[in-house]
């Protein structure tokens, strides 16, 4: 996982546009599984000038990236079509397709329930009329009474509803699938006259499929719960100080707000105006309140719970944090985890196999051993349905879908389902050190003069240099002067001297400012500067070194804090299973030695280019293999796109961490890390869980069948229960713990 997987999508754009290529999304009505989504892949493989697609079943929704000198959206629409499916452009067919979606919904059940219900009174009028063996098969040779037999036709038309057109349109593909596979088995036991072993056998698959569809929807809820969280309207403060209540989505940049207790933040803003303590759980999964003043940003969606606010809007509604997050939540199912990928491979092969099989198991007994066609016709109609990999095919999207709901909840964004997966795997992790294992907030601790400067001149000159840096570094010593009461003089000529300091022009004098490896560089270090400057290293602080040509000005040492649950964090994440946590810095040896002391972790690499924290990890993945990276998401991005995963932390209104990193922490709480580890080793769990499960029946009917044991109503039975308890196994993970 490089930089390139970052940027392919930005090239591809480029590409598209220079070849006439256009990006089109599509809600898609019916498509609940991956055999809908196998399905269109195939119909639209046949159009000329499809470069790309995308799926994503959770929102029903197919991007399209194509040639419009070749095919054309309605192309497109037809195609989608011909699977038995409906599109409509995603901008205007949304409310329209979700309300179909609930109407199918309820049809389907209704249907299901009808099934079920005529099942139960043919065999109730079967018994009445010509007693239970008889019902059930036992007693060879009796005529099912006509009564009975409607009844039974009339489940399975109420079962195979949905299925038999799906089914059909998979033959005239030749691309069987688990509705052809039932299309069959119903059709084949109607011949050999098994009316109960039909009607089972729909409305078994009718009771499949609506638990499918539940899972997907309740998923889909969750989702939805997500975009509920923030308000529709927000509380516009006019000029004139009248207070009007508009939708968010015509409110502009820049736009003064009023947010009253207990009310959700409308919009991403700046306070300008009262202090209060804000809930942001709903983004970062926080327990506690936040408190918040003037010239602190607010978000979409948290809660304000003690005061009245005012804030300036920051961004329009549809880029707020929690619509980026919403955005990113629901990109992240088109992206399957190795698990998806390896069962759709899977299943590619075993449905045609087993089909074979079940084919051979109808024809070769009868041909070779003068066994009775009806019943090795009958067996191989129970393979038939065995073979369905209905239980299979949903156990890893729905545990993907799951993990990922769970990990939003606790204000984990993952970036998909390979992503969600990767935790589990690791055996290092990196950690970046100030603002990751350190509170990111340096205070300057002491300041030495020397060549008869004072404290407030070298604190001046420095902060003068430092004025236009976003440096943790350099922000402290602004911070520091601003709180004395100094006003530097303003620097000419500023140059950035690459992960070692910077040089200006203050008062026509050359000035530079550095660590202590410049201040070797440049020679001008004294035996008593080398010593002065180790000692304030060893004691953990980050040295600043200010000098001109002809002199030294003096040494300014910052010192920034442990984050509390630091050591605590890295000892949750050994006993998660990671061999090895290293800490990379690009402070001092000494600084880095004694917080890596502090946090307890494994090993300390400091003093460090952003080019080496890339070699670094580079050296690390070689090493282990499957190595994280946790940083800030932004001077960190070239080390966490080296790394296997990359974990920005802290990325609640970061913008370049949501789009860096592979996964996003939105708070600053260092325990996320584990508890991270934990629900991805849970999620792999599950899904071989399910997996295994799922085979494991498949392999136990395949046998009783090929030994003559085998029954229709019991396969589709296991299968169904099957899929029931992969289903609810999956959804497990809804409830995560919010500890690791």
């Amino acid at each position: 996982m490089d930089t390139e997987r970052r940027t392919r999508h930005y090239s591809n754009l480029e590409s598209n546009s220079a070849n006439a290529m256009v990006t089109e999304t599509y809600k898609i009505d019916g498509m609940d599984c991956a055999e809908e989504v196998a399905a269109l892949k195939a119909e639209l493989a046949r159009l000329p000038g499809i470069s790309d697609m995308a799926f994503d079943v959770l929102n029903g929704k197919m991007t399209v990236v194509f040639s419009e000198t070749k095919v054309t959206s309605d192309q497109l629409v037809t195609a989608v079509e011909r699977t038995g499916m409906r599109a409509e452009r995603w901008h205007d067919s949304a409310q329209r397709i979700d309300e179909r979606r609930g109407w199918e919904r309820w049809g389907r059940t209704a249907l299901t329930l009808a099934s079920g219900l005529c099942l139960v009174a043919g065999l109730v009028t079967h018994i009445s009329a010509a007693g239970w063996r008889a019902a059930i098969g036992a007693d060879e040779g009796m005529t099912i009474p006509l009564a009975a037999r409607a009844l039974y036709l009339a489940a399975v038309v109420a079962g195979a509803w949905y299925v038999a057109p799906k089914g059909w349109r998979a033959l005239l593909r030749l691309r069987p699938d688990m509705n052809l596979l039932m299309t069959i088995a119903v059709a084949g036991a109607l011949i050999i006259d098994e009316f109960l072993e039909a009607a089972t056998v729909a409305f078994l698959f009718a009771v499949s499929l609506a638990l499918e569809s539940w899972s997907v929807g309740r998923a889909r809820r969750a989702i939805a719960a997500l975009m509920s969280i923030s308000p529709n309207t927000a509380r516009v403060v006019g000029a004139d100080g009248n207070e009007t209540m508009v939708d968010v989505r015509s409110v502009h940049v820049g736009t003064t707000i009023l947010a009253r207790p207990g009310e959700k933040f409308s919009l991403d803003g700046k306070i300008v105006k009262g202090e209060t303590t804000v809930n942001q759980a709903p983004i970062t999964g926080e327990s506690l309140p936040v408190p918040k003043t003037a010239g602190d940003n607010v978000f979409a969606g948290t809660i304000n719970e003690d005061g009245a606010v005012e804030f300036i809007t920051t961004k329009p509604a549809e880029d707020t944090t929690l619509a980026r997050i919403i955005r990113m939540v629901g990109d992240a199912q088109s992206k399957r985890s190795p698990s998806e990928q390896w069962v759709e491979q899977f299943a590619r092969y075993y449905t045609p196999a087993v089909m074979l099989l079940a084919f051979a198991v109808m024809a070769l007994p009868p041909l070779f051993t003068g066994g009775l066609w009806s019943r090795w016709f009958y067996e191989g109609l129970v393979l038939l349905v065995i073979a369905c990999p209905c239980a299979l095919v949903i156990s890893t999207p729905v545990s993907i879908v799951a993990a990922l709901t769970a990990s939003a909840r606790r204000g984990v964004l993952v970036k998909g389902g390979a992503y969600m997966e990767a935790p589990a795997r690791l055996k290092a992790i990196a950690m970046d050190k100030t603002g990751t294992l350190t509170e990111g907030h340096p205070e300057v601790r002491l300041i030495v003069p020397l060549s008869g400067h004072t404290e407030d001149e070298v604190l001046q000159i420095a902060a003068a240099v430092e004025a236009r840096s976003e440096h943790p570094l350099a922000r402290a010593i602004v911070r520091a002067a601003a709180g004395k009461g100094i006003h530097p003089a303003a620097a000419q000529g500023l140059q950035a001297i690459k992960g070692k300091g910077a040089t200006a022009t203050i008062g026509g004098k050359l000035v530079w400012l550095g660590s202590h490896r410049l201040l070797e560089e440049r020679g001008q270090e004294t035996p008593l500067m080398h010593e002065q400057l180790e000692r304030m290293e060893v004691d953990g602080s980050s040295v600043v070194v200010l000098g001109k040509n002809e002199h030294v000005c003096g040494f300014i040492a910052l010192a920034d804090r442990i984050r509390p649950q630091a050591r605590m964090a890295v000892e949750q994440m050994r006993a998660a299973g990671i061999e090895r946590v290293i800490m990379l810095t690009g402070d001092n040896q000494g600084t880095a030695n004694a917080i890596a002391r502090e946090a307890g972790v494994d090993e300390v690499r400091a003093e460090l280019l952003p080019e080496d924290k890339v070699a670094a990890v580079a050296d690390l993945v070689q090493r282990f293999g499957q190595v994280g990276m946790v940083g800030d998401g932004v001077n960190d991005a070239p080390a966490m796109a080296r790394a296997t995963l990359g974990i920005a932390m802290g990325a609640v209104g970061t913008d370049a961490a949501l789009e860096t990193a592979d996964v996003a922490l939105m708070s600053d709480d260092l325990m996320t890390v584990p508890w991270l580890i934990h629900h991805s080793r849970r999620t792999l769990g599950v899904i071989r869980q399910n997996i295994f499960a799922s085979l494991a029946v498949k392999a136990v009917f395949v046998i009783l069948t090929l030994f003559g044991h085998g029954s229709l109503w019991a396969a589709i039975a296991a299968d169904t229960g099957m899929s029931l308890l992969v289903v609810f196994n999956a959804l497990r993970l809804l409830g995560s713990n919010r500890t690791a």
